[in-house]
């Protein structure tokens, strides 16, 4: 149960606008504790190759950035904690910047094919490559992700939320679009060899 994330969330001007719109006023419990990750939301998380992060700038406004790598980019430490490791870019450090001054962040994971989202709210550090070796021998196992790390995102989960699935529109990536259509490419290959025998004789 989300409890902690609408504890943090559902504030008296969010429930005032509740009882507005539908009559309804739900209060969140009055202690939480920060939550835990499950197997569901770590297997999850795990099987990501992309996430959105919001950060908050000194300016009060939220910045939102896209990240995106191999599948399990986005590792899960324990039950607690999330890391990524930071590449090389357009060397804005927005992200970065945002978090030396105010270490807040929500995550937003989608799984389109299966319309599912997992809301993440947490706290973020920056660590330097060379300040974790464990961490790095973590992160850095993948050779060519090594040469563009510049640093280490890691994330204190303080709680989650999943979302309901309407309004989600499927998408699909290259690789499970492929995946789908092997058994048709695999029958047409058949027919046509079949074909191309059949006219040989």
């Amino acid at each position: 149960m989300p409890d902690h994330y609408h504890h943090l969330l559902f504030t008296p001007t969010v429930q005032a606008a509740q009882e507005r719109a539908y009559g309804r006023k739900p209060v969140p419990p009055d202690e939480t504790h920060p939550e835990k990750l499950g197997p569901e939301e770590m297997g999850f998380i795990s099987r990501r190759d992309s996430f959105y992060m919001s950060t908050i700038s000194e300016s009060g406004w939220p910045y939102m950035q896209h990240r995106g790598g191999a599948v399990g980019f986005l590792h899960v430490i324990d039950d607690q904690t999330l890391a990524f490791a930071d590449l090389r870019g357009n060397r804005q450090l927005l992200s970065a910047g945002n978090i030396a001054k105010e270490e807040r962040v929500a995550l937003f994971l989608m799984d389109y094919p299966r319309r599912e989202r997992l809301k993440i709210l947490g706290h973020a550090r920056i660590v330097n490559l060379k300040d974790d070796s464990a961490l790095a021998a973590r992160l850095l196992a993948d050779p060519a992700t090594a040469k563009i790390a510049e640093r280490f995102f890691v994330i204190s989960v303080v709680a989650f939320d999943w979302n309901c699935p309407k309004y989600i529109t499927p998408r699909y990536t290259v690789a499970e679009v492929e995946q789908a259509t092997q058994p048709l490419r695999d029958r047409i290959a058949e027919l046509e060899k079949a074909l191309a025998e059949k006219t040989a004789r």
